[in-house]
């Protein structure tokens, strides 16, 4: 059996259904979930709800029991994650959980040096915990999805003409998360990956410079770069009424791109899916094209 946790976000629903494409039926897949109300297109499918919270350690030990493969999505509440992904570490264990798929970060600077290390630091922690708990593991290291791109350029670029990042010239590997997900999907089908770590990014990495540049081409319109220091860039936006905490993280990820940090490619998620990776262009063209018409 193969329980998902983070059933009702978007990895998570992605892994599930890409689980199903390969054949495993869904008796055998059961979704960890706090609101029964929100996975109503997850019992349609035939997958059987558990009820379990990373802040609740009883309540994931009892949806953990008899679960062989288990895909723990790592939570957003970065804040206390730290003390929730022990929970699911610590009732896998007590449950009896024989292999756990953990999806991880991908940074170059894993120390409390990197603009990102609020990110990461709960994520080292919890390859610590795994690597120390005696169950078979997988970590997925994963790269900034490339969905969240057209968040880091504002909803008004084509009409602004411009990128505003304090992102310099530094480089960032993305891909699709559904391509993340398809591979997890294809790990938990496997029982070839127990004590690996897999760097889930591409083969290519760009700077914004570049996606200005892929836009102008796609649109036909002049979309400028523009890399100002952090300070200005978190004035520029308190100033348009963004909130901090959204700020914060942007100017975050940002910066550790302009120091080089997130410029990691590799051919491991590649591998897996055993094709080639949706390319940058390809996805802008996707996003941007139809806003032309």
């Amino acid at each position: 059996m193969i329980l998902v946790t983070g059933a009702t976000g978007n990895f998570g629903k992605s892994t599930i259904d890409f689980l199903i494409k390969k054949g495993i039926s869904s008796t055998n897949i059961v979704a960890l979930v706090r609101d029964e109300a929100k996975a109503a297109d997850l019992t349609n499918k035939g997958v059987a709800l558990r009820i379990g919270d990373y802040d609740n350690y009883s309540s994931l030990v009892n949806a953990f029991t008899g679960v062989e493969k288990l895909l723990f999505v790592s939570g957003s509440d970065i804040v206390n994650r730290n003390a929730q992904h022990q929970n699911v570490v610590s009732a896998a264990k007590e449950a009896g959980v024989k292999h756990l798929v953990y999806t991880s970060f991908l940074g170059k600077d894993e120390t409390p040096a990197s603009p990102l290390w609020m990110v990461a630091e709960s994520h080292l922690n919890t390859e610590k915990w795994l690597k120390e708990s005696g169950m078979n593991y997988t970590i997925l290291k994963n790269t900034l999805y490339m969905d969240f791109i057209p968040v880091f350029l504002g909803e008004n670029v084509l009409e602004n003409g411009l990128i505003y990042l304090p992102a310099g010239n530094g480089k960032v590997g993305t891909v699709l998360r559904v391509e993340m997900a398809e591979a997890t999907a294809n790990i938990l089908t496997s029982d070839q990956h127990s004590g690996k770590t897999y760097r889930f990014t591409s083969h290519e990495a760009f700077s914004y410079q570049e996606v200005a540049q892929h836009l102008t081409e796609i649109t036909g319109r002049t979309i400028n770069y523009i890399s100002p220091t952090a300070d200005e860039f978190a004035k520029t936006l308190t100033e348009h009424g963004v909130p901090a905490e959204f700020i914060g993280l942007f100017s975050s990820f940002a910066v550790a791109q302009a120091n080089g940090e997130l410029e990691m490619v590799g051919s491991d998620l590649e591998q897996l899916l055993g094709r080639k990776t949706t390319s940058l262009h390809t996805f802008l063209k996707q996003v941007y094209s139809l806003s032309t018409k």
